[in-house]
């Protein structure tokens, strides 16, 4: 309840203090700048041996795409699942798989081979949208993807779940976005305002890849709008420095507490993409709370994309999931 009273009350301080908010970033128009393509082309100028991994065809994978989980008025919240062919006694895990590009560009279709590799190995695994920055501000992507677990929770028995055992995996800004998730499991002020609140939004662990942890942190290198408008800008419609609050209050690091799951970091070479993770590694092991972390040295930040470091990362993931779920 502390808890809860505290973001309330800082909600309304930023509400009163801040200017207003700028809203030029809502154009409607789909940012298609930041896809697999484009990252395989900036990546290769460094790393000319590196392989864009494609989609996967294993008989051992089924799959249902384009189903919609929710809506958020006109707009159709829609998922692909991958799930094992093979059916069994014991339940499946669940992993929500939540795409980068900076909250204003990016696709679910991004990470289909990840899901799919997954998904061979046992788990149930669902590649959500969410509204970006071009169609909502912060914190619309987390009421979005609330409704996304809820809707696999309400689903477990279609794919034959296990609903304590649902975890967030992002990439990038998909990756403070799961950790907000975990974050602020408990706190019904990021619980959405679309789907059915019987069902818990939950989840029981998290995989944040390159994600950062803190917007405010001094490691961070989020707020920049020296050159152009930065990502986060665009977000929140406010700058850094017109509006310190709110991006502290959108800061995983800001909610960490001894309700927070079980995480695993994999980083790239690139420091910022990880700001905040040792501290927030410190509020987790404070409260008893398993973490851990492994770091690709020299790989650029979109290495879950390309070999060599694709199956490696699935590698850890599910090394991670069987041990915090002692599967």
């Amino acid at each position: 309840m502390l808890r809860i009273y505290f973001v309330g009350l800082l909600i309304l301080f930023v509400t009163a203090s801040a200017q207003a908010q700028n809203t030029s970033g809502l154009t409607g128009v789909r940012d298609t700048s930041f896809s697999n393509a484009s990252a395989y082309v900036k990546a290769r100028k460094k790393h000319p041996d590196i392989k864009l991994v494609q989609e996967f065809s294993r008989l051992a994978v089924r799959e249902k795409r384009n189903v919609v989980y929710s809506s958020a008025g006109n707009r159709e919240l829609r998922l692909d699942a991958f799930f094992p062919r093979k059916k069994h006694k014991a339940k499946a895990s669940a992993i929500l798989l939540i795409h980068g590009g900076g909250w204003r560009s990016g696709s679910r279709q991004q990470h289909i081979p990840l899901a799919q590799r997954l998904a061979e190995l046992g788990y149930v695994c669902f590649t959500a949208d969410y509204r970006l920055s071009t169609e909502a501000l912060y914190p619309a992507p987390v009421h979005d993807l609330r409704a996304a677990v809820r809707w696999i929770r309400e689903n477990a028995k279609r794919f034959n779940l296990d609903t304590a055992q649902i975890t967030a995996l992002g990439f990038s800004s998909g990756g403070e976005l799961a950790a907000f998730l975990g974050s602020t499991n408990h706190d019904s002020a990021y619980a959405g305002q679309h789907g059915r609140f019987a069902v818990s939004g939950k989840v029981q662990a998290v995989v944040d890849i390159d994600g950062i942890l803190s917007f405010v942190h001094p490691e961070s290198g989020e707020g920049d709008d020296s050159r152009a408008t930065s990502a986060a800008t665009y977000w929140f419609g406010y700058s850094k420095s017109e509006n310190p609050a709110l991006w502290q209050e959108a800061s995983p690091l800001t909610h960490v507490d001894r309700n927070t799951p079980p995480f695993l970091f994999l980083n790239s070479s690139v420091d910022r993409m990880h700001a905040g993770r040792n501290d927030f590694r410190k509020v987790l092991s404070r409260h008893g709370i398993y973490s851990e972390v492994h770091t690709f040295s020299e790989a650029p930040h979109t290495f879950p994309l390309f070999a060599p470091w694709f199956e490696p990362t699935v590698g850890f993931i599910d090394a991670f999931l069987k041990k915090v779920y002692k599967r």
